[in-house]
């Protein structure tokens, strides 16, 4: 064990060109990706109170449960992919498109990840619209974890 202070901070990132919040392939091997480092603030695991926070296996029992699933990424950082049978609505429309979700069910948000705001400020703004906690679940691991899984996904626009 070491005897001083150990740096768990997040190293400063440096980049050239504009960051890609959504792994994509490396060239003709459709099972390597590449993962973009230098956007984005990691995320709490828990966004909320009494939200409970998905893994994969959770999600996909979740959505066999019946449960909508809400891809809350604006559509200029969705990468061109979405989880497959995903709705999409944006985290800044969420308050005003809320009569879409269905207080009785499980409503799953999701964004880009563990370090992605879109999906925490949309579960928020739920929860201060009056949403019920035990109908929202976070899935923290967004198309960022989805993807590096080789789970599929769907074009969308």
């Amino acid at each position: 064990m070491p005897s001083f202070p150990v740096d768990l901070q997040r190293r400063s990132r440096t980049r050239r060109q504009a960051p890609a919040s959504v792994p994509r392939t490396l060239g003709q091997e459709a099972d390597l990706v590449a993962v973009d480092t230098t956007w984005g603030e990691l995320q709490p695991l828990h966004c909320a109170p009494g939200v409970v926070t998905l893994g994969e296996l959770e999600l996909i029992e979740g959505v066999r449960d019946g449960a909508l699933l809400i891809d809350t990424r604006n559509p200029d950082s969705k990468g061109g992919v979405t989880i497959p049978g995903a709705v999409g609505i944006p985290h800044g429309q969420i308050k005003d498109r809320r009569a879409e979700l269905d207080a009785s069910r499980l409503n799953i948000g999701f964004c880009n990840g563990p370090q992605c705001p879109q999906s925490p400020d949309a579960i928020r703004q739920l929860l201060e619209a009056g949403f019920p906690a035990s109908s929202l679940a976070y899935y923290r691991g967004g198309l960022h974890d989805w993807v590096t899984l080789a789970m599929p996904t769907e074009p969308v626009d």
